[in-house]
């Protein structure tokens, strides 16, 4: 895959050395005159001196103010596995821009952070454990690339255009943010519709960010023709290889369709593709079909 053709996002957040649910400081940077006041008086009532007090807390501030700095530091300029990510996530906001502005919308990008181990966002905190997330409540994909490692070492599903994949499913359930499906689901598991299983809304949910990943790539190998022999094949083997029944066949011994979250392997195989052959959104409407 020649990935280094397409632009490069700015919307990569490297958090990979900031440890995760690590404590949260405030300063005096941020206290009214009414706090300020408050600290003076404590301090006086507790035999300190006020202004050391302050000092203290201005001196947290400061370290707070470099942990958000470190937070949002974007990943540094020769580290090539985070210069792809780059690239991929550059090339998915240039595909969606043009897919949304062709339909009279506005596409917002979404922001891409790196971490190691585990990772606070806006929908709780989350182990490496739970693979690559997106987060509808900051709308930002969470991405610990040591899941690429696994996905090749565990997973037998090697490879760029497999990794590229990954990202850009992660992407596609940004874009169902956008479009209002993520909001749709959300209210029918309020209303106690079923969500897991094989025929799901979950797994439909699944195989809909699946399909516009392939939409993704329909596009950008039309704009970058960017795709080697047997790309394509090593993206169809990553979605077959994270299908449901081949993980529970591999940690339970057994397959339970009923449980099913993100559809079969073949299910992922099928939409995957069907969005790469038709480049076309409204193919890619899983909530609608009869048969998954």
């Amino acid at each position: 895959m020649r990935w280094k053709r397409a632009r490069r996002s700015d919307n990569v957040v490297d958090a990979r050395g900031r440890s995760a649910g690590g404590t949260r400081f405030g300063g005096a940077k941020g206290l009214s005159l009414g706090g300020i006041a408050a600290v003076v008086v404590i301090g006086l009532l507790m035999g300190q001196d006020p202004l050391q007090i302050l000092g203290q807390l201005a001196g947290q501030a400061t370290q707070t103010s470099s942990l958000d700095q470190q937070r949002n530091a974007p990943p540094a300029a020769n580290d090539e596995q985070a210069e792809f990510v780059r690239a991929i996530l550059g090339d998915t906001e240039d595909t969606w821009r043009e897919i949304f502005q062709s339909a009279k919308r506005q596409y917002r990008d979404p922001t891409l952070v790196l971490f190691r181990d585990g990772v606070d966002s806006a929908c709780g905190f989350a182990s490496s454990a739970v693979g690559p997330f997106y987060c509808p409540g900051d709308q930002r994909v969470y991405l610990d690339m040591a899941f690429f490692r696994e996905l090749e070492q565990r997973f037998g599903a090697a490879g760029d255009f497999a990794q590229a994949y990954v990202i850009a499913h992660e992407v596609g359930h940004h874009v169902q943010t956008l479009l209002g499906v993520s909001a749709k689901v959300n209210a029918a598991r309020q209303r106690g519709e079923t969500m897991e299983g094989d025929n799901g809304l979950l797994v439909r949910q699944e195989l809909q960010a699946d399909c516009l990943a392939g939409i993704w790539a329909h596009h950008a190998q039309r704009r970058l023709d960017w795709l080697d022999a047997g790309d394509l094949e090593e993206a169809l083997n990553a979605a077959n290889a994270i299908g449901d029944d081949r993980l529970q066949q591999q940690t339970r011994g057994r397959v339970v369709p009923d449980s099913f979250t993100h559809g079969s392997s073949a299910q992922r195989v099928h939409w995957f593709k069907l969005g790469f052959e038709q480049g076309q959104v409204s193919r890619c409407d899983t909530f609608q079909v009869a048969r998954l």
